[in-house]
């Protein structure tokens, strides 16, 4: 999962390159870039986040439900995790101000705030409700949206005076340090409401999450085989059918202008929501088949050990990323990201993530945490 996030987020870096609403992509790309770009429209791009969101709520109702299970007060346990999550935003400020504007762990953290003090100790009748109802919005919008962009090549309009015109910038451009903390923090105060609350995938993803971790889908994955597999089918099929609608949009088989593509933003958006939980179940049916019986346990192998390694560190390995990234790709730092294309910042961003994946093993033959994790939960539990 941290490997598409790296994937995901490394195109940010092409500071150089001109881009499209669909995605920071660069328009002039060879066959080798438009190939990836495909590939990352269909199954990377809008995908990650909900996915990553979905373990977030997951985390949340297994570190709630362990307080219940020692026997601590509802009210102290709902202040653990109010602590936690403030944390969590105030780790991703300093996040976006020295590295990386498209921080999601203050995102994480202020919808957790607020999911957790409306939702957390609600029936699941009422999650369920409120995912359809959002996720039914999202759906329409999308629809919607789409129409509205036909409708508007069909009509004649032209089609820019109809483009939102909003530009974002995430710093990797600014050849002076202290300029570009200024515009990722800038940036980071817009784009964490935005993403917690506007785009409206991350509270699905979250609350969905808390559903799945109450009927402990990922803890006891062979008895949920059925549901896990419906999950990753229907959702990583609706996910890539979506994706590769905007990709051919990417690539300009729909005979729509690029201008017009706002058109498919929430079609992005409300597939990759499907598509994140759909890799969430496909992961939780690999794990099953890894772990074997409950009376005849497989012995880990080497790479699951690795991942695990990972997942037990995943605060740790996600800050890493940038600052690997960061100071390679950007116009402050080394300024690799103005020579590189689709396919070359993706070699970045695999090789980012092997080297996360190093530290991680390490961490865990040596016994340590994550000095992320480590310092999130002296924070949260005052200990």
């Amino acid at each position: 999962m941290l490997l598409l996030i790296a994937a995901a987020n490394a195109p940010w870096y092409l500071w150089a390159s001109q881009t499209r609403d669909l995605s920071q992509h660069p328009v002039d790309a060879s066959s080798l870039d438009r190939v990836v770009q495909t590939v990352m429209l269909v199954a990377v791009d809008a995908r990650s986040y909900p996915m990553f969101a979905m373990l977030f709520g997951y985390g949340i109702w297994q570190l709630y439900s362990r307080q219940a299970a020692a026997g601590v007060e509802r009210t102290e346990a709902r202040g653990l995790l109010r602590r936690r999550h403030w944390w969590m935003l105030a780790i991703g400020a300093v996040h976006a101000a020295l590295l990386w504007a498209g921080d999601v762990v203050g995102a994480y953290g202020l919808a957790g705030l607020v999911l957790v003090a409306l939702f957390i100790d609600r029936a699941d009748r009422v999650l369920r409700v409120w995912v359809i109802v959002l996720t039914s919005l999202i759906a329409v919008a999308g629809v919607f949206s789409l129409i509205g962009a036909f409708a508007v090549q069909a009509s004649g309009v032209d089609a820019g005076a109809t483009a939102a015109g909003f530009d974002i910038d995430a710093g990797a451009g600014e050849a002076s340090y202290p300029a570009s903390v200024l515009v990722r923090s800038t940036m980071w105060l817009i784009a964490t409401p935005a993403q917690a609350f506007l785009s409206v995938t991350i509270p699905i993803a979250i609350l969905g999450g808390i559903l799945a971790a109450r009927h402990r889908l990922l803890e006891d994955p062979a008895r949920h085989r059925r549901l896990l597999r419906r999950l990753a089918v229907v959702g990583i099929g609706v996910g890539w059918l979506g994706g590769a609608v905007v990709a051919a949009q990417n690539l300009g088989l729909l005979g729509l202008s690029p201008e017009l593509d706002w058109g498919f933003i929430y079609l992005q958006s409300t597939t990759g929501l499907f598509c994140g939980v759909g890799y969430v179940a496909l992961f939780g049916l690999i794990a099953a088949r890894l772990s074997g019986s409950t009376a005849e346990p497989r012995p880990v192998g080497r790479v699951t050990w690795a991942l695990a390694a990972v997942g037990k560190r995943s605060l740790t390995s996600y800050l890493a990323q940038s600052v690997v990234m960061a100071p390679l790709l950007a116009a402050w730092g080394l300024g690799l990201g103005a020579d590189l294309g689709s396919s070359t910042v993706l070699l970045v961003a695999v090789g980012t993530w092997l080297l996360t994946v190093a530290l991680a093993c390490w961490l865990e033959a040596t016994g340590r945490r994550g000095p992320a994790e480590w310092a999130l939960r002296r924070l949260a539990y005052r200990r």
